[in-house]
């Protein structure tokens, strides 16, 4: 079996609102399951990808203060 995470989770929210994409968000890090951080992790890569530069910068920063 060939699953490809990265495609079923983009297809799982493509579509979304910024209402349920935030629901998702908050959701899987509530629940702090280890299951859900896959997602979480696709959907940093789907921010990351479509952020400019000076965006990039402030969550570098803002990742950094939060890991002091």
């Amino acid at each position: 079996m060939n699953l490809n995470l990265r495609n079923a989770i983009i297809h799982n929210v493509s579509g979304n609102s910024q209402d349920e994409l935030k629901d998702t968000i908050v959701d899987a890090i509530q629940n702090g399951e280890e299951k859900m951080l896959p997602g979480l992790g696709v959907l940093f890569e789907i921010i990351w990808q479509n952020s400019s530069e000076v965006d990039k910068t402030e969550m570098l920063q803002t990742l950094e203060n939060g890991l002091k």
